[in-house]
Protein backbone atom coordinates (compact mmCIF):
# COMPACT_ATOMS: atom_id res chain seq x y z
CA UNK A 1 0.00 0.00 0.00
CA UNK A 2 1.50 3.05 -1.30
CA UNK A 3 0.45 6.61 0.23
CA UNK A 4 2.27 9.89 1.27
CA UNK A 5 3.11 9.27 4.77
CA UNK A 6 4.37 10.19 8.37
CA UNK A 7 7.19 7.59 8.25
CA UNK A 8 10.05 6.82 11.05
CA UNK A 9 13.38 6.33 9.25
CA UNK A 10 15.24 4.73 12.49
CA UNK A 11 18.08 3.28 13.10
CA UNK A 12 17.94 0.43 15.07
CA UNK A 13 21.59 -0.32 15.30
CA UNK A 14 21.25 0.06 19.38
CA UNK A 15 23.70 2.85 20.37
CA UNK A 16 24.03 4.42 17.09
CA UNK A 17 22.77 7.47 16.39
CA UNK A 18 19.12 8.22 14.92
CA UNK A 19 16.36 10.20 14.08
CA UNK A 20 12.95 9.45 15.39
CA UNK A 21 11.10 10.59 12.60
CA UNK A 22 10.60 12.63 9.26
CA UNK A 23 7.75 14.43 7.40
CA UNK A 24 9.20 12.79 3.51
CA UNK A 25 7.37 12.58 0.08
CA UNK A 26 7.70 9.04 -0.99
CA UNK A 27 10.73 9.40 -3.42
CA UNK A 28 12.54 11.06 -0.36
CA UNK A 29 11.48 8.14 1.50
CA UNK A 30 12.85 5.94 -0.89
CA UNK A 31 16.77 7.57 -1.00
CA UNK A 32 16.85 7.54 2.50
CA UNK A 33 16.14 3.54 2.82
CA UNK A 34 18.76 2.98 0.71
CA UNK A 35 20.80 3.93 3.08
CA UNK A 36 19.24 2.73 6.29
CA UNK A 37 19.25 -1.43 6.86
CA UNK A 38 15.93 -0.77 8.77
CA UNK A 39 13.70 0.35 6.01
CA UNK A 40 11.03 -1.48 7.29
CA UNK A 41 9.39 0.20 10.19
CA UNK A 42 5.62 1.60 9.35
CA UNK A 43 3.94 4.89 8.30
CA UNK A 44 2.92 6.47 11.67
CA UNK A 45 -1.23 7.58 11.65
CA UNK A 46 -0.29 10.02 14.82
CA UNK A 47 3.06 11.32 14.52
CA UNK A 48 4.26 10.25 17.90
CA UNK A 49 6.96 7.94 17.45
CA UNK A 50 9.15 6.89 19.94
CA UNK A 51 12.63 5.53 20.09
CA UNK A 52 13.70 3.20 22.54
CA UNK A 53 16.93 1.05 22.70
CA UNK A 54 15.39 -2.32 22.32
CA UNK A 55 12.36 -1.50 20.16
CA UNK A 56 10.37 1.79 18.79
CA UNK A 57 6.67 2.40 18.85
CA UNK A 58 3.69 5.04 17.11
CA UNK A 59 1.75 5.89 20.26
CA UNK A 60 -1.93 6.72 19.77
CA UNK A 61 -3.20 9.23 22.52
CA UNK A 62 -6.91 8.54 21.80
CA UNK A 63 -6.66 4.89 22.56
CA UNK A 64 -3.73 5.60 24.82
CA UNK A 65 -1.30 2.46 23.87
CA UNK A 66 0.85 2.37 20.65
CA UNK A 67 -0.90 1.24 17.47
CA UNK A 68 2.43 -0.70 16.51
CA UNK A 69 5.48 -1.47 18.17
CA UNK A 70 8.42 -2.98 15.70
CA UNK A 71 11.45 -4.56 16.42
CA UNK A 72 14.12 -6.90 15.34
CA UNK A 73 14.52 -10.41 17.14
CA UNK A 74 17.78 -12.99 16.86
CA UNK A 75 18.17 -15.95 18.76
CA UNK A 76 20.38 -13.85 20.98
CA UNK A 77 17.90 -11.60 22.43
CA UNK A 78 16.31 -14.49 24.02
CA UNK A 79 19.06 -15.72 25.82
CA UNK A 80 20.25 -13.42 29.53
CA UNK A 81 19.71 -13.61 32.48
CA UNK A 82 16.42 -14.25 34.58
CA UNK A 83 15.88 -10.53 35.45
CA UNK A 84 13.50 -9.60 38.04
CA UNK A 85 10.33 -8.22 36.56
CA UNK A 86 9.87 -4.71 37.37
CA UNK A 87 6.62 -2.52 38.32
CA UNK A 88 4.81 -1.42 35.33
CA UNK A 89 5.28 2.49 34.72
CA UNK A 90 4.44 5.51 32.22
CA UNK A 91 6.54 6.47 29.86
CA UNK A 92 8.58 9.35 29.88
CA UNK A 93 8.86 9.74 26.36
CA UNK A 94 5.22 9.78 24.99
CA UNK A 95 4.75 13.59 25.08
CA UNK A 96 1.13 13.36 25.53
CA UNK A 97 1.61 11.28 28.82
CA UNK A 98 1.07 7.50 28.46
CA UNK A 99 -1.81 5.47 30.34
CA UNK A 100 -1.38 5.23 34.16
CA UNK A 101 -0.99 1.36 35.22
CA UNK A 102 -4.17 1.86 37.05
CA UNK A 103 -6.04 2.06 34.22
CA UNK A 104 -5.98 -1.95 34.51
CA UNK A 105 -6.64 -2.09 38.35
CA UNK A 106 -9.47 -4.38 38.93
CA UNK A 107 -10.08 -3.98 34.91
CA UNK A 108 -10.66 -7.68 34.40
CA UNK A 109 -7.64 -7.19 31.61
CA UNK A 110 -3.89 -7.89 31.69
CA UNK A 111 -1.69 -5.64 31.00
CA UNK A 112 -0.29 -7.48 28.21
CA UNK A 113 2.89 -6.69 26.20
CA UNK A 114 3.09 -5.46 22.70
CA UNK A 115 7.12 -5.95 22.79
CA UNK A 116 7.63 -9.12 25.11
CA UNK A 117 9.62 -9.19 28.22
CA UNK A 118 10.89 -12.38 26.82
CA UNK A 119 12.28 -11.37 23.60
CA UNK A 120 14.56 -8.44 24.90
CA UNK A 121 16.80 -10.31 27.39
CA UNK A 122 19.66 -9.18 26.29
CA UNK A 123 20.33 -7.00 29.37
CA UNK A 124 18.37 -5.90 32.40
CA UNK A 125 17.75 -2.50 30.64
CA UNK A 126 16.23 -3.34 27.36
CA UNK A 127 14.42 -5.97 29.58
CA UNK A 128 12.77 -2.98 31.56
CA UNK A 129 11.71 -0.90 29.13
CA UNK A 130 8.77 -3.60 28.28
CA UNK A 131 7.49 -2.65 31.14
CA UNK A 132 6.67 0.85 30.35
CA UNK A 133 2.43 1.24 29.80
CA UNK A 134 2.99 2.53 26.35
CA UNK A 135 4.03 -1.15 25.68
CA UNK A 136 0.76 -2.75 26.80
CA UNK A 137 -2.56 -2.84 25.49
CA UNK A 138 -5.19 -4.77 27.40
CA UNK A 139 -5.86 -8.10 27.30
CA UNK A 140 -8.26 -11.07 28.34
CA UNK A 141 -6.07 -13.25 30.21
CA UNK A 142 -6.57 -16.36 28.88
CA UNK A 143 -6.16 -14.70 25.57
CA UNK A 144 -3.06 -13.32 26.58
CA UNK A 145 -2.20 -16.76 28.73
CA UNK A 146 -3.45 -18.73 25.60
CA UNK A 147 -3.31 -17.86 22.02
CA UNK A 148 -1.10 -14.82 22.10
CA UNK A 149 1.71 -16.45 23.63
CA UNK A 150 1.87 -19.52 21.54
CA UNK A 151 2.42 -17.07 19.17
CA UNK A 152 4.77 -15.46 20.59
CA UNK A 153 6.31 -18.64 21.70
CA UNK A 154 6.50 -19.67 17.56
CA UNK A 155 7.97 -16.41 16.58
CA UNK A 156 10.96 -17.00 19.53
CA UNK A 157 11.48 -20.80 17.47
CA UNK A 158 10.96 -18.75 14.16
CA UNK A 159 13.87 -16.66 15.34
CA UNK A 160 16.20 -18.66 16.20
CA UNK A 161 15.43 -21.18 13.07
CA UNK A 162 16.01 -18.22 10.28
CA UNK A 163 17.86 -15.48 11.88
CA UNK A 164 16.85 -12.23 12.26
CA UNK A 165 13.10 -11.37 12.19
CA UNK A 166 11.32 -8.00 11.72
CA UNK A 167 8.38 -7.43 14.26
CA UNK A 168 5.84 -5.33 14.00
CA UNK A 169 2.64 -5.70 16.54
CA UNK A 170 -0.18 -4.07 17.85
CA UNK A 171 -4.03 -4.32 18.78
CA UNK A 172 -6.04 -2.67 15.98
CA UNK A 173 -7.78 0.40 16.73
CA UNK A 174 -10.90 1.82 15.85
CA UNK A 175 -13.86 4.46 16.98
CA UNK A 176 -16.56 2.59 19.70
CA UNK A 177 -14.23 0.27 21.03
CA UNK A 178 -14.85 -0.65 24.59
CA UNK A 179 -12.89 0.89 27.76
CA UNK A 180 -10.60 0.80 30.83
CA UNK A 181 -10.05 3.16 33.43
CA UNK A 182 -10.29 6.94 34.09
CA UNK A 183 -8.08 7.56 30.86
CA UNK A 184 -10.71 5.44 28.47
CA UNK A 185 -8.08 2.66 27.43
CA UNK A 186 -9.25 1.03 24.46
CA UNK A 187 -9.92 -2.67 24.39
CA UNK A 188 -9.22 -3.77 21.31
CA UNK A 189 -11.11 -6.58 19.94
CA UNK A 190 -8.44 -8.33 17.38
CA UNK A 191 -4.38 -7.82 17.75
CA UNK A 192 -1.82 -8.44 14.99
CA UNK A 193 1.22 -9.58 14.44
CA UNK A 194 3.80 -8.93 11.06
CA UNK A 195 7.14 -10.58 11.24
CA UNK A 196 9.85 -10.58 7.94
CA UNK A 197 12.83 -12.35 7.35
CA UNK A 198 15.40 -11.59 5.03
CA UNK A 199 17.85 -14.54 5.78
CA UNK A 200 19.30 -16.17 2.35
CA UNK A 201 18.65 -12.92 0.39
CA UNK A 202 15.30 -13.90 0.03
CA UNK A 203 12.45 -11.86 1.73
CA UNK A 204 9.29 -13.24 3.37
CA UNK A 205 6.45 -12.30 5.49
CA UNK A 206 4.01 -13.78 7.15
CA UNK A 207 1.02 -11.80 9.48
CA UNK A 208 -1.63 -12.50 11.94
CA UNK A 209 -5.05 -11.05 12.71
CA UNK A 210 -6.39 -12.38 16.12
CA UNK A 211 -9.69 -12.10 17.62
CA UNK A 212 -9.29 -10.67 21.03
CA UNK A 213 -10.59 -14.21 22.75
CA UNK A 214 -9.68 -17.83 24.31
CA UNK A 215 -8.38 -19.83 21.52
CA UNK A 216 -7.40 -23.22 20.83
CA UNK A 217 -7.43 -23.23 16.98
CA UNK A 218 -3.92 -23.55 15.54
CA UNK A 219 -2.12 -21.13 14.78
CA UNK A 220 -1.89 -20.99 10.97
CA UNK A 221 -5.47 -20.49 11.06
CA UNK A 222 -4.84 -16.69 12.10
CA UNK A 223 -2.83 -16.12 9.44
CA UNK A 224 -3.95 -13.30 6.36
CA UNK A 225 -2.56 -11.36 3.99
CA UNK A 226 -0.60 -8.55 5.80
CA UNK A 227 -3.25 -5.82 3.02
CA UNK A 228 -6.16 -6.77 5.51
CA UNK A 229 -4.44 -5.91 8.13
CA UNK A 230 -3.08 -2.76 6.64
CA UNK A 231 -6.84 -1.66 6.19
CA UNK A 232 -8.26 -2.95 8.99
CA UNK A 233 -5.41 -0.11 10.72
CA UNK A 234 -4.83 2.44 8.27
CA UNK A 235 -1.56 1.79 8.58
CA UNK A 236 1.40 0.93 5.98
CA UNK A 237 3.54 -1.71 7.21
CA UNK A 238 6.55 -1.51 4.41
CA UNK A 239 6.21 2.04 2.43
CA UNK A 240 9.44 2.05 1.30
CA UNK A 241 9.57 -1.37 -0.95
CA UNK A 242 9.08 -1.26 -3.92
CA UNK A 243 5.44 -1.53 -5.45
CA UNK A 244 5.95 -5.10 -6.74
CA UNK A 245 7.41 -5.99 -4.30
CA UNK A 246 5.10 -4.92 -1.57
CA UNK A 247 2.23 -5.99 -3.36
CA UNK A 248 3.45 -9.44 -3.83
CA UNK A 249 4.37 -9.99 0.01
CA UNK A 250 1.49 -8.33 1.39
CA UNK A 251 -1.58 -9.83 -0.59
CA UNK A 252 -0.07 -13.19 -0.01
CA UNK A 253 -1.25 -15.33 2.93
CA UNK A 254 0.72 -18.53 1.93
CA UNK A 255 2.52 -19.99 5.46
CA UNK A 256 4.22 -23.01 3.41
CA UNK A 257 7.83 -21.01 4.01
CA UNK A 258 7.10 -20.85 7.64
CA UNK A 259 7.23 -24.16 10.01
CA UNK A 260 4.52 -24.84 12.08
Amino acid sequence: MKRIVFFATTVLCFGCQHREAVDAQPQQLASEAKSSPNDWLPSSTTRQIVVREGYVFSYHEKYEQAEWVAYELKASDLKGANFDRPFFIQDPKVKTGSADWRNYKKSGYDKGHLCPAGDRKRSKKTFDETFYTSNIAPQRHDFNEGVWNRLEQKTRYWAQKNGKLQIVTGGVLREGLRTIGKEHVAVPEYFYKIIRNDTGGKTKMIGFLVPHQKSNRPLYEFVVPIDVIEQKTGIDFFPVLPDAVENRLERNADYKDWSF
